[in-house]
């Protein structure tokens, strides 16, 4: 994440904490966007694999780059065709309809009802989406192929409610975590872990009724699976909050995500009389180790008084972390290299991850310069898995 002057911000607590730089220097210019495949947790030798025992769905999470924010002074480092709307988006959704996941969350997504909901549904995708709050143009959207899940239940989560929580006292701003505001929170962010690329007026810092709402949301879905065992899997999109400097509130955002997810699943559970998976993707706007990563995956946010896994709202489990190591990267340009977006599960289901969808390296030529280009339309990369699913 970057500030207004380049200035990179870093965790403070994070001694994972590390960045890639992407080297400059001249792209490619076949306009041949690159389509990742799924690597197997047991090894890339296919005779190696062992004969799957129940049923296997796949899921990615992609930020595609809302085209609203698509700018070339944003993106100097991308050559000029690969920023019209017209070749990016032929370009997602050739991207999109070759990786052909069983789901798909996709965040930043505009031009939703004009472009997208219609030619995915000619690729067998039916799809929920929720706008962001306020005049924001993008949001998040959970594609799915109608011949493999059933939606079942649906709910919208605004993280504006946490100005109306405040009242009741439920959410404490003590801006404990990461860098506190400074007189620089009204800088014009420059693009790097896909921040608000608009100026915005944020008003006073230390009101939190101001603090707190940032237009940000997610979706989440109930859906049967289509095939003999009928399960039922819970999938979560969100796109959290930009600013490092606002770690307090995507550390709100995280905790008011993982306590609707709950009652959402208390509502499946009940409803449908079963023991749904759990399934949480998005753009975190968070590194590896830091507050908000550390809470997703402990429940607490605090090194020192991490609450046992039971004892968690959703007790969750990233799927790089858990099948390889979190990435070096899922976002990609000059100034900054790292890893923003996960997919969560939760560990003590019947489903469990059996591969991943491979990402480059920091030197691979397909990244060379910064993203966007002409191997890959947005600034982030897609990440996925695909899961087994094992009934008793």
């Amino acid at each position: 994440m970057l500030l207004k002057g380049g200035v990179s911000v870093l965790p403070r607590f994070s001694p994972s904490f590390s960045i890639s730089r992407i080297h400059l220097s001249k792209m490619s210019t076949a306009a041949v966007p690159i389509i990742p495949k799924f690597i197997s947790v047991e090894g890339s030798d296919i005779n190696s694999r062992s004969i799957p025992e129940g049923f296997i769905f796949s899921l990615v999470s992609y930020n595609i780059l809302a085209q609203v924010y698509v700018k070339s002074s944003l993106f100097p480092h991308s050559p000029s065709p690969c920023l019209k709307w017209k070749a990016r988006s032929q370009a997602i959704l050739n991207v999109l309809r070759n990786l052909g996941a069983d789901f798909l969350c996709l965040q930043e997504l505009d031009e939703y009802d004009g472009f997208y909901k219609g030619n995915m549904d000619n690729n067998s995708y039916s799809s929920i989406y929720v706008q962001r709050s306020g005049q924001k143009r993008d949001g998040c959207g959970i594609f799915y192929k109608h011949n493999r899940a059933e939606l079942v239940l649906e709910e919208k989560i605004d993280y504006n409610d946490l100005v109306n929580l405040n009242d009741d006292g439920s959410y404490s701003n003590d801006r404990h975590c990461d860098t506190p505001a400074n007189a620089n929170s009204d800088a014009e962010p420059t693009k790097g872990s896909s921040p608000q690329r608009t100026t915005e007026e944020r008003g006073d810092p230390n009101d939190p009724r101001v603090r707190l709402k940032r237009d940000c949301v997610g979706i989440m879905a109930a859906f049967r699976l289509k095939d003999t065992s009928h399960h039922l899997v819970i999938v979560a999109n969100t796109h959290l909050y930009w600013d490092p400097e606002w770690a307090d509130v995507k550390l709100a955002q995280a905790k008011y995500l993982l306590s609707r997810l709950a009652q959402f699943k208390t509502v499946v559970s009940d409803k449908f009389e079963c023991t749904p998976s759990v399934l949480v993707a998005g753009d975190f706007n968070s590194t590896p180790g830091d507050e908000v990563y550390r809470y997703l995956v402990s429940g607490n946010s605090s090194l020192s008084q991490l609450e046992r896994l039971d004892e968690l709202p959703i007790p969750l489990c990233s799927v790089y972390h858990f099948t390889r190591g979190e990435p070096p990267f899922t976002n990609c340009t000059p100034d900054f290299t790292n890893t923003l977006d996960y997919i969560f599960f939760s560990p003590s289901g019947n489903t469990k991850p059996v591969s991943f969808l491979e990402l480059p390296e920091p030197d691979s030529p397909d990244v060379v310069g910064g993203l966007p280009n002409h191997h890959h339309p947005s600034d982030h990369l897609p990440i996925g898995a695909e899961f087994e699913v094992i009934m008793p």
